[in-house]
């Protein structure tokens, strides 16, 4: 995708219109960590609908980061600059209910919980595979720029990604193991 894209510049403006250059966020402000975020993906390989949702993935907040710029609301305005595809995945991202989605996310069976609504649902292969490439995306830039975020959760998220190892793209796992220290791999 490339960085001028109309959509990444509309993006970009109203993100700076919501406030997130002025949001602390672990390595400077949030709009800085979602242009990394959307960095890494790019880097990645990932579609430019995923490098969209890795810029735009905090509107709403997150279970982990309860600042929202946008209300779930507003879904529609984020689309109007973003389009539907990247959108969803933003939706996506922000509504789950990690405690009780993370453990089955793997599975193609596995509930994913929203935290907006309390319902469950099922997303298909690819909406899972979007998800845990952006949730990778997202703790690896904390961990690339804060050593004490990566001495303090880098174990637990390095487990979490094995866990989601059949999600992830080859330099999504690769990055996972380079930034998190995890075990050299051969084969599958």
């Amino acid at each position: 995708m490339p960085a001028g894209s109309a959509a990444t510049e509309g993006a970009l403006a109203l993100l700076r219109a919501s406030g997130a250059a002025g949001v602390a966020h672990p390595g400077g402000t949030l709009l800085a960590h979602l242009q990394r975020v959307r960095d890494r993906l790019a880097a990645w390989g990932a579609r430019p609908a995923l490098c969209l949702a890795g810029l735009s993935h905090a509107f709403y907040g997150t279970d982990g980061f309860p600042t929202a710029l946008l209300a779930p609301a507003r879904r529609a305005e984020l689309a109007a600059v973003i389009g539907q595809e990247a959108e969803a995945i933003v939706y996506l991202y922000a509504s789950c209910d990690r405690e009780a989605t993370y453990p089955t996310l793997s599975r193609p069976d596995g509930a994913f919980r929203d935290r907006f609504t309390g319902r469950t649902h099922t997303p298909g292969p690819r909406l899972r595979r979007d998800f845990a490439e952006l949730s990778a995306a997202n703790e690896l830039d904390i961990a690339d720029v804060d050593p004490a975020f990566r001495e303090r959760w880098g174990p637990e998220l390095l487990a979490l990604f094995t866990g989601f190892r059949d999600l992830l793209g080859e330099a999504a796992w690769r990055d996972c193991r380079a930034v998190l220290g995890g075990p050299e791999e051969s084969g599958a």
